[in-house]
């Protein structure tokens, strides 16, 4: 017989409503035996989140300094502008409608109470190094291994990145579910779970709607250079869309995104190098629903923010979700240690924020792979012809 297999969005929403069903009927010992898996594996993430800063960045820097071309750094800057740009869309946005949606401070009962589901015991496992060094060492590691003309440096960064990206799919992501089980345990423990639940489905709306308008955006910045009609061409990539809503990866979608972009126009040659490229630095609809949700996870904590906050922690995301690895949630993994180190996150706003990305992530996914092919047609009006 065939196994069944679950994908990780309808394991995360059983998760949630298990973890709310089981905090109306679990007795107090049954719930603090998963109050201290958590306290574990939370432990187990704080160790793990600097090395996955390191094991991304630096490989990923290493690749893209060995090809010093021009259409490569216009590529890369386009596709970092376009990152950039929809996290202050997000924040601007969030700032706006967010304050009125969201009553402020409504988390923090619940995070307070929470803690008294105390766990019956804990590792204290400390990281090797923090977030920012973790960051700055990636750099420097790979704009090292980039200058080098021996491989040696850049064959270690890219086997660890394999050791990072085994860890995530492996033990992390399916790990994850139980994990949000018990943080949705001890909100319903504590009393606050409805309201959380109903912020969620607004976040939810609000960052659907943000991702049409950065697509239509995109194309109307595109059609500018390539002199075509916007909602034509993004019609034209409507199958790479969907196909990234079915498997939730940018990588896996790199074959319908090269054959829709080809007829759109776009030269072949531009697009064989254009498209693949993207799939890993191109990260416009996870910045968007990042920012987003951290956005509304503070006003619902009451904490405070401003816009150079958050300024600096887009333009940190930017560059810290470039090649994320191809699996679902890989983003969100990547970037837990900024919303710990810059937006001051707890373990347990970041368990919502892994939840709440989860639960949009195929959209996001095809909201970055669509807008690939607008950069593709962007990069063609300056190189295409050459090819």
């Amino acid at each position: 017989m065939k196994k069944i297999k679950i994908g990780l969005l309808p394991l995360i929403i059983i998760a949630i409503a298990l973890g709310v069903g089981a905090g109306y009927v679990f007795p107090d010992w049954l719930s603090r035996v998963f109050a201290t898996f958590n306290a574990v594996f939370s432990q187990f993430l704080g160790f793990i989140i600097p090395l996955i800063i390191l094991g991304l960045v630096a490989p990923a820097i290493a690749d893209i300094g060995k090809q010093a071309s021009r259409m490569l750094v216009a590529t890369v800057a386009i596709a970092y502008c376009a990152t950039i740009l929809s996290g202050l869309l997000s924040y601007f946005t969030g700032a706006t409608f967010f304050p009125s949606m969201i009553t402020s401070g409504m988390l923090s009962p619940a995070m307070a109470e929470s803690h008294e589901l105390a766990p019956y015991f804990t590792v204290t496992i400390p990281p090797l190094m923090n977030v920012m060094s973790a960051l700055i060492l990636a750099f420097v590691i790979g704009i090292g291994a980039s200058r080098l003309t021996t491989q040696h440096t850049r064959n270690i960064a890219t086997e660890f990145r394999e050791i990072i990206n085994m860890v995530i799919a492996r033990v992390i992501i399916p790990i994850l579910p139980l994990y949000i089980f018990g943080i949705f345990l001890n909100m319903t423990v504590s009393g606050q779970v409805g309201g959380i639940l109903l912020t969620f489905v607004k976040i939810i709306v609000i960052i659907f709607a943000l991702h049409v308008f950065v697509l239509v955006f995109q194309y109307c910045i595109a059609a500018l250079f390539a002199r075509k009609n916007p909602f034509k061409m993004l019609g034209t990539m409507m199958p790479a869309y969907f196909t990234a809503l079915g498997t939730q990866s940018s990588a896996a979608t790199i074959p319908v995104s090269l054959r829709q972009t080809v007829k759109m126009g776009v030269k072949s040659n531009v697009a064989g190098f254009v498209i693949p490229l993207c799939a890993t630095i191109h990260m416009s609809g996870s910045t968007l629903k990042i920012v987003a949700c951290a956005m509304a996870l503070m006003i619902a904590n009451g904490m405070a923010f401003d816009f150079w906050m958050f300024a600096g922690f887009i333009c940190m995301l930017g560059i810290t979700m470039v090649a994320a690895p191809g699996v679902p949630g890989g983003a969100i993994m990547a970037s837990l240690g900024l919303l710990s180190s810059m937006l001051g996150f707890t373990e347990a706003d970041n368990a919502l924020m892994i939840a709440l990305y989860i639960a949009m992530d195929s959209f996001g996914t095809a909201c970055n792979v669509t807008g690939d092919g607008a950069i593709a047609q962007i990069i063609n009006r300056f190189f295409g012809k050459k090819g």
